[in-house]
């Protein structure tokens, strides 16, 4: 690791968030409903790259149809600080759309989510992306109904 980077990363006054009591299903895993939220800033064609600029990070974030070709998702992860080899290689390293479809296939899962959300990694300013953000995606997701949120961080 760069020695700057190590000692950012030693130094850096990391916001201390209350523990938080997981939920827990009420449904068998074969009937629940997952959506991914992953952080590796992954657009859709169209949609507008994350802005690598903004002091902190971009804490916005992207709708991901359930049926998008996920090799035709881009990477606009802001860190230098990671391999993009696995993501460069293929996008469900980081939005793994397909591996929940052969999950369903399995009957492991019961549905893939017709939505999922991105969000850009190595966000370091993280009040506006709790206060605005999260609160966002959950929306999202209880309107979609999922019973399952799988994280992907990158």
């Amino acid at each position: 690791m760069d020695p700057k980077l190590k000692r950012f990363m030693l130094d850096y006054p990391w916001r201390r968030l209350d523990e938080i009591v997981p939920a827990h299903r009420v449904k068998v895993l074969a009937e629940c409903r997952v959506a991914l939220v992953s952080s590796a800033g992954l657009v859709a064609p169209g949609q507008e790259p994350y802005d690598s600029e903004i002091k902190g990070g971009d804490w916005s974030w992207r709708l991901i149809p359930g049926d998008v070709d996920v090799q035709s998702l881009t990477e606009h992860h802001r860190s230098d600080s990671w391999s993009r080899g696995g993501i460069e290689a293929d996008r469900n390293m980081g939005m793994p759309i397909d591996r929940l479809v052969e999950l369903v296939d399995a009957g492991v899962i019961g549905e893939v989510a017709p939505r999922h959300i991105s969000v850009q990694g190595s966000i370091t300013a993280t009040g506006r992306f709790i206060r605005k953000t999260v609160p966002e995606i959950v929306e999202v997701l209880t309107a979609d109904e999922v019973d399952v949120a799988l994280m992907v961080p990158v």
